[in-house]
């Protein structure tokens, strides 16, 4: 199993076992006449946005235990990265659904693209700035005097200097790369608590992190979306797709540690410890908080509505809208 789904996502073509019998039964003779079996699965395109990782657990375990299949489904996976915009891509119609952060498609809608959120995989942010063990930052406020290494226009950095006075804060450039911060014991990162302690760990640098949650900005992170328009038009492809993936995200809590093997193989750039630490610091943002009462993927207005208030205070909004025009919990399960 493990062979063929490399293939299939080495190929960028999804194949599932129904639409292989079909294909060869299509053509067959009955009483000397041509007879052609008229295929069900509907083909779309799912754009990560990022490579495949554990944050993108239940998307592998729905294409592994073909959940995608069972539902007529034949779905593409693409991988995201740093020059990948899901949001792009989808609003193009060069793929059907997205991956993203909440935060990026009320930004989005700013922008005129009407995108619509099917499901939340996080119900928290794991977003963090990390710095040194030892230096004892417990407040915001306490990153004053030290280099900060930010990503230029993350909104949470807004967030954070409109809220308190950072103005003692050096601002370098995020890259990825660590070397800086590791040599600057004073300095601070942004991180994922889900990723980057444990890498920097594993070389023995000790770090700890403070959420940036702790600061009032916690925005869904990675949200499942398409568009309003392919709603609109392929409304029964789209609860079964959302079904697909909320089974799969399920399968994913009991068994995660097979589905990460199958992660692996797909992103070798990360071992496979590196995917079970993972799997093990996001499980309560995934399956806590509202999710553990209502089920994976849960959203609700009020913290919609909470995002784009505070995008709009930050002036990365131009005008205030409702946010029942930006997610739905339509095809979630009923709870």
């Amino acid at each position: 199993m493990k062979k063929d789904f490399m293939r299939k996502i080495g190929k960028g073509i999804v194949s599932s076992a129904l639409v292989l019998m079909l294909a060869a039964c299509g053509g067959e003779e009955t009483d000397g006449e041509s007879t052609d079996v008229e295929e069900t699965s509907d083909d779309v395109k799912l754009v990560l946005n990022w490579f495949p990782k554990s944050q993108h657990g239940g998307v592998f375990a729905a294409q592994e235990q073909e959940l995608f299949t069972n539902h007529d489904l034949n779905v593409q996976i693409e991988a995201g990265g740093p020059q990948v915009s899901s949001i792009q891509i989808v609003a193009s119609g060069n793929a059907d659904f997205g991956l993203a952060h909440a935060d990026q498609i009320v930004i989005a809608r700013n922008e005129g693209i009407e995108l619509v959120t099917l499901a939340a995989t996080m119900q928290n942010s794991p977003a963090a700035l990390m710095f040194h063990e030892g230096e004892a930052i417990s407040d915001f406020e306490e990153l004053n005097g030290r280099t900060a290494f930010i990503q230029p226009g993350i909104p949470y950095w807004d967030y954070l200097n409109s809220k308190y006075d950072l103005s003692g804060v050096t601002e370098l450039g995020y890259t990825g790369q660590h070397v800086n911060f590791i040599e600057d014991l004073e300095s601070v990162s942004q991180a994922f608590v889900t990723s980057e302690p444990f890498f920097l760990d594993k070389e023995g640098i000790k770090t700890e992190t403070i959420l940036v949650s702790e600061s009032g900005f916690d925005p869904y992170n990675v949200v499942l979306f398409t568009t309003k328009d392919y709603i609109a038009e392929n409304k029964e492809v789209v609860q079964r797709f959302v079904t697909s993936f909320v089974e799969g995200w399920n399968y994913y809590e009991e068994s995660p540690y097979e589905i990460n093997e199958i992660i692996h193989e797909v992103n070798p750039n990360l071992a496979v410890e590196d995917l079970e630490f993972e799997t093990d610091a996001q499980k309560e943002f995934v399956y806590g908080g509202d999710a553990a009462e209502h089920g994976f993927g849960y959203m609700t207005e009020e913290r919609w509505a909470l995002l784009i208030s505070q995008l709009l205070e930050l002036g990365l909004l131009e005008e205030d809208f409702d946010a029942n025009e930006i997610f739905t919990t339509e095809f979630l399960p009923a709870h």
